[in-house]
């Protein structure tokens, strides 16, 4: 049986988007690679762990204004080769997907917009 989707944005739902966005990576052949290469194939491993972490920390802050990330978003992606527009796409496909599983359509689209703006942006300053 399905959960009820989420009506509001908080940080329990975030860090389960997170998680579950990234559990969905690992499966998509256009974005595996990607983070297989620089993470690992184990989602359990350290290495995702901190990054898992990382993210839940950034939706936070993008999402409810919380002020614990300390990163720069954009930096690791300067770093990886082979990036194209079509990654981004299916980074942003495989996200509104993960978003449509959690939250009700007026909440999910909240993300969906920020996440459409954040790849907009980095495709621009990559490029791409």
């Amino acid at each position: 049986m399905n959960q009820p989707l989420h009506k509001s944005i908080n940080e329990e739902n975030i860090e389960i988007l997170v998680r579950k966005f990234y559990s969905e990576v690992l499966k998509d052949s256009t974005l595996a690679p990607f983070f297989i290469a620089i993470l690992g194939e184990d989602i359990q491993n350290d290495k995702w762990e901190e990054h898992l972490l990382l993210l839940t920390e950034f939706w936070k802050f993008v999402a409810l204004g919380y002020d614990e990330y300390k990163g720069n978003p954009l930096r690791p992606h300067l770093l990886i080769n082979g990036l194209t527009r079509d990654a981004f796409k299916s980074w942003l496909t495989l996200f509104y997907h993960t978003v449509d599983t959690l939250y009700i359509p007026s909440t999910g689209e909240y993300f969906k917009q920020k996440s459409k703006d954040i790849a907009e942006n980095f495709m621009r300053k990559l490029s791409l």
